[in-house]
């Protein structure tokens, strides 16, 4: 199945909408963050009227299974190129999951001034970078996205991590399937954490708060990201992401907040 398959919703009723989360997403039984807010985002993008998140941010509440959800939506406001929408997805019993806010928009051609005080991430060739998808870095998950990191960023798999708290990579989907501005939302949260590459337990790091701005629609092609931690403080870490397309064009920031990983805690290759 494809990602714009799996994040399928179906309307029922003014502001409530039906959708699955599908098997596969999971890593550890629980399914992926950015998935579950690209979930909620394509229900309020309908419900809103506009088709690309600009502002997304999702409070995740508890871990989501594979099963039967629905999102219930909101719009606060529709403006003449913005709208703001919010929604819950619940699962089966009614237990909320995740709580989303967003603002929604038509992105295209922009004739804006722009100042870039940044470059995309220095990456060597796709198929010189390290694939997420064969011994211990295997997971449904990785069946479902296209990762390859830089190797200097890739050594925490084999117990030899960088030591510094970052990680490069190329992101796309299988098969050649489009990277859209909702698909982004699921590519700020598909690399491993950054922390796995510094003297701290690898573990599950608990997502609580992820937001993503979406700049622009991407090109075709690989995406270059690279993810940074500057703090680790009071048992909180911040990861701050930057995804830029094959034009070299900013397309989408991330930043967010989770939880310092226990020794006790199993190992979870993504933050949520």
């Amino acid at each position: 199945m494809s990602f714009a398959a799996d994040t399928a919703i179906t309307r029922d009723d003014e502001g409530r909408y039906r959708a699955v989360i599908a098997s596969g997403w999971d890593i550890g039984g629980n399914a992926n963050g950015g998935y579950l807010l690209a979930l909620v985002a394509r229900a309020l993008a309908d419900a809103s009227g506009r088709p690309d998140p600009v502002s997304v941010t999702g409070h995740f509440l508890a871990p989501g299974k594979p099963g039967a959800v629905s999102i219930e939506s909101e719009v606060a406001r529709v403006g003449r190129r913005f709208a703001t929408a919010s929604g819950v997805l619940r699962d089966a019993s009614g237990k909320p999951l995740l709580q989303v806010l967003g603002s929604f928009g038509q992105l295209g051609a922009s004739d804006a001034p722009e100042r870039v005080d940044a470059a995309p991430p220095e990456l060597p060739p796709p198929d010189a970078c390290v694939g997420m998808t064969g011994g211990e870095m295997t997971s449904s998950f990785r069946q479902r996205v296209d990762l390859r990191l830089h190797p200097e960023d890739a050594g925490f798999a084999q117990g030899t991590p960088s030591g510094e708290p970052r990680v490069r990579g190329w992101f796309g989907l299988p098969d050649d399937e489009p990277v859209d501005t909702l698909a982004l939302l699921l590519g700020t949260d598909s690399f491993p954490p950054t922390v796995f590459n510094v003297k701290l337990p690898i573990g599950w790091v608990p997502t609580l708060e992820l937001t993503t701005h979406v700049r622009a629609r991407p090109a075709p092609g690989w995406l270059r990201c690279v993810f940074t931690t500057r703090f680790v403080t009071g048992g909180f870490l911040e990861e701050d992401g930057e995804l830029w397309d094959e034009t070299g064009r900013l397309v989408a920031q991330s930043r967010q907040l989770a939880l310092v990983p226990r020794p006790a805690q199993p190992l979870s290759e993504s933050s949520s």
